[in-house]
């Protein structure tokens, strides 16, 4: 596997200067930071990557002051008590982006916000301990106990709250396949484990966040 100095050299040579890709990379934030926001706001950015997909994502974030106020700040125990009606009279609100699927995944997601929120003391305690070498189980978990967080919208969620996670863009799964860690996109836990382990090797060889890690991928190819 080509170590990743060598990725860092052509994505600093394709971008022009080290400062160049460093000026790209997305936040990642620090332990501290995850813990200190309450889980209404890990709601909120939830619910929000959740109507961002296959939108475009300004139209979505400006809807959202309206979001908040109809959906009680997203405080998920008001939210979890939001009967059927209420949510068909948010239906007929035209500040809002009015999709039953969506609208109803709002209510599910609030529950589990609640189920992780009990078992690990709040959502930035989740985000906050569970295992660096462990991302794609992150998205597994987002996928299987959520609501309409499969596909990349897991992966997309951590990055916008700031958890560390490498992001399987056209530009990665290219830059994989080619170094012949996966042969096609991993969409099975198979292939989402293989690439997981070269993320970790090369993350051990490095020290850099994968998320630094996956922009520097990209920036070899595209």
């Amino acid at each position: 596997m080509t170590p990743f100095k060598d990725l860092l050299a052509l994505a600093v040579n394709r971008k022009g200067s080290l400062k160049a890709v460093q000026s790209q990379l997305p936040e990642v934030a620090d332990q501290a930071t995850l813990r200190s926001r309450d889980d209404a706001w890990y709601l909120s950015a939830m619910t929000r990557r959740v109507f961002r997909a296959g939108l475009k994502h300004s139209l979505v974030d400006n809807k959202w002051p309206a979001f908040e106020e109809a959906f009680f700040g997203f405080d998920p125990e008001k939210l979890v008590l939001m009967p059927d009606p209420m949510l068909d009279e948010r239906m007929q609100d035209t500040r809002l982006i009015r999709h039953w699927g969506k609208m109803k995944a709002i209510r599910h997601n609030a529950q589990f916000v609640i189920d992780l929120a009990q078992e690990y003391g709040s959502v930035g305690e989740w985000l906050a301990v569970w295992p660096t070498d462990d991302t794609v189980g992150m998205w597994q978990l987002l996928k299987k106990r959520g609501k309409q967080l499969g596909g990349n919208s897991g992966a997309a969620f951590l990055r916008m709250v700031g958890r560390d996670t490498w992001y399987p863009t056209d530009d990665v799964v290219a830059v994989l396949k080619a170094h012949n860690i996966l042969d096609k996109a991993p969409a099975s836990q198979r292939d989402q484990r293989a690439a997981q382990a070269a993320f970790n090797t090369w993350q051990a060889e490095s020290g850099w966040p994968q998320a630094h890690i996956s922009k520097v991928l990209a920036f070899t190819v595209g």
